[in-house]
């Protein structure tokens, strides 16, 4: 695929210029006259199953507000999202006007000089009013290049009755899991915890519970090899070698959702895009009460979640710039989040919103805003996506008995500093 010099004259006069205007338009005001907008924007939406609905309807009433606007709803796997959108880019062919990416995907893209920025357009309103941690993972070099519109983090989801059952309470600890697990198995027949052994962002609460982190930006380090890691991965192959846990090498998010919604396991960590998926199930559609969140449990030095969340993005190349901005805000707006939040429970962006009563009260908002203010910040760096790809590897490796989790940190690291080499990376 291209680089950022890839792109089209277009595309990259809109990177510079910072213009309403769209390449391809007649008069700067994209299809709808002086000072109004119009046209087409084409809108990829990676949520998930359970949300898609409620976000499709949101991108619709778009439309109602903007007459003269047609909003093309695609919705995109998230697994294959972030390639589709780089061939598309890359060839200048095909990529949507706005697109809502996943965080650690923005200074991908920004660097590879898909994506506009937004620093004094429409698309960035009320910047202050963002939450700092998740307006972090916006920038790029000094520049803004998305704008916050969910934000999130790993909890602890449990089914309270089967661990009632068992005598046992929510754990605070890994260890602790461990030991509630053969009572859960001896008193309801299930298991204690699914383990996502298929997505390596499952690792970092097990790293982070260490004390480790897979790198460090400011004095360019590869950091995933001291010591941690090989504690991060040793942990999870003893859940799972104790019969503590199960888990899967590949479709994790399926598998252990239908686990957690049938009681098959009593706990799953997971974050709140799948609160309304869990609801769903057999365990929890009668019983909603049953549902219960907790903090992720400590490792052996800490307790720690990663920040994530998702942004929207416009295309540098949009042929409909002024009107994919405008459709950024909209998207990205307090009244939109307050509505994502009591449709989904899904954690809004802007402190503003949390005020709002139907925030305030959410269960699952007063557990999950205390534990994203505390979430641990990942690199926002190019590269930082492309880190996950040796930890899913040696993840499989691990849990299959294949490579001991010493070997399998110091692999980690040396593909590390292999993709970090521009970077300077020790």
């Amino acid at each position: 695929m291209r680089r950022g010099t890839g792109l089209t004259l277009c595309a990259a006069a809109a990177v510079l210029a910072l213009t309403a205007t769209a390449c391809g338009g007649d008069d700067g005001s994209d299809g709808a006259g002086k000072g109004g907008i119009g046209g087409t924007v084409t809108y990829w939406d990676t949520s998930n199953d359970a949300e898609k609905g409620t976000y499709k309807k949101i991108a619709e009433d778009f439309e109602k507000k903007h007459p003269k606007v047609d909003v093309k709803y695609v919705h995109v796997n998230f697994g294959d999202a972030n390639q589709k959108f780089k061939n598309a880019a890359g060839g200048n062919s095909g990529a949507p006007d706005v697109m809502r990416t996943e965080v650690a995907w923005v200074a991908d893209f920004a660097n590879l000089g898909y994506l506009a920025p937004l620093d004094g357009t429409p698309a960035l309103d009320k910047p202050s009013d963002y939450i700092e941690n998740a307006a972090g993972s916006t920038r790029f070099k000094g520049r803004t290049y998305a704008v916050p519109q969910v934000t999130d983090t790993l909890g602890l989801f449990y089914n309270k009755k089967m661990l009632k059952k068992a005598g046992v309470g929510v754990p605070e600890s890994f260890d602790e899991l461990k030991r509630s697990a053969k009572r859960i198995k001896s008193k309801t027949g299930g298991t204690g915890l699914y383990l996502r052994g298929d997505d390596p962002y499952w690792f970092l609460p097990y790293l982070y519970g260490e004390g480790g982190d897979l790198v460090d930006p400011t004095a360019k380090k590869v950091t995933v090899d001291d010591g941690p890691g090989a504690k991060a991965f040793a942990r999870m192959k003893d859940l799972v070698d104790s019969k503590a846990a199960v888990t899967d090498s590949s479709d994790g998010q399926e598998n252990g959702l239908k686990a957690f919604q049938d009681g098959d396991v009593a706990m799953i960590v997971d974050g709140p895009w799948d609160i309304a998926g869990a609801l769903q199930g057999k365990e929890f559609k009668d019983d909603k009460d049953n549902l219960g969140v907790a903090p992720v449990p400590a490792g052996s030095k800490d307790r720690g979640s990663p920040q994530g969340g998702w942004n929207l993005s416009v295309y540098a190349g949009s042929k409909n710039l002024r009107t994919a901005q405008e459709f950024a805000k909209y998207m990205s707006s307090a009244e939109v989040q307050q509505r994502t939040t009591e449709k989904l429970s899904l954690l809004p962006t802007r402190r503003s919103v949390y005020d709002e009563p139907s925030v305030a009260k959410n269960t699952m908002v007063k557990f999950f805003k205390p534990a994203v203010d505390k979430a641990v910040q990942r690199p926002w760096i190019a590269e930082g996506n492309s880190l996950f790809e040796p930890v899913r590897g040696q993840m499989d490796a691990v849990l299959t008995g294949g490579r001991s989790p010493k070997d399998a940190a110091a692999k980690v690291g040396d593909d590390f500093r292999k993709l970090l080499k521009d970077e300077d990376y020790k």
